[in-house]
């Protein structure tokens, strides 16, 4: 897992070798590295499908309504936020489960980097997917403002299944984080005790 700012990092060269089973154990972690490159690759998908979206766009804009715009702008911030997503994934995931990627002092080091583990990336990715559902029930909102004229591919059912949706994972990112900050304070207060 990665180290948290309190965390000290142990010395270097004073580790002692681990037996065969914990090795083998702890080694198998680098079984997730064919999972990030994968994710890599998705990632330069979603460049090649936001490109093309672009250029649909482009190509379009003179003849696109405002809302017909709208719809296909708020299509790119979607696969931006889903990029941004797969990067949270890739970059944290690595660096919490497989191992450091030691950017300490890099001018490119994000900023959250520093300080995630487990906790923190669940958080992060609940806020994340909440962003990327809102995009979606935005989008779902403005077609179905055709509803009533029969023209839309959403149904009144859909656009409620997708609004209830919405609200769990609001609710379960709420749930995430507040389970995060009791664990927390009773790690706080259990130092607390041990330092009295």
């Amino acid at each position: 897992m990665s180290l948290t700012p309190e965390t000290p990092l142990p010395p270097k060269g004073k580790g002692r070798a681990l037996r065969p089973i914990p090795m083998l154990i702890f080694g198998s972690r680098w079984l997730q590295l064919p999972l990030y490159v994968g994710l890599i690759v998705a990632q330069g998908v979603y460049v090649v499908l936001f490109l093309k979206e672009l250029w649909h766009l482009f190509a379009h804009a003179f003849d696109f309504s405002e809302q017909q715009i709208m719809l296909a702008v708020l299509g790119l911030i979607d696969v931006v936020m889903i990029s941004n997503l797969l990067v949270m994934v890739i970059v944290g995931g690595y660096e919490t489960f497989v191992s450091r990627l030691n950017l300490q002092g890099h001018p490119d080091e994000p900023e959250w980097l520093s300080h995630v583990n487990a906790s923190v990336l669940k958080i992060k990715l609940a806020m994340a997917i909440i962003g990327i559902s809102s995009i979606h029930l935005l989008r779902t909102f403005i077609e179905a403002g055709a509803l009533t004229s029969g023209k839309s591919t959403y149904t009144e059912t859909g656009v409620m299944w997708q609004t209830i949706i919405h609200t769990v994972f609001i609710l379960s990112a709420i749930g995430i984080a507040y389970v995060d900050r009791v664990s927390n304070m009773a790690i706080d207060e259990a130092k607390r005790a041990v330092s009295h």
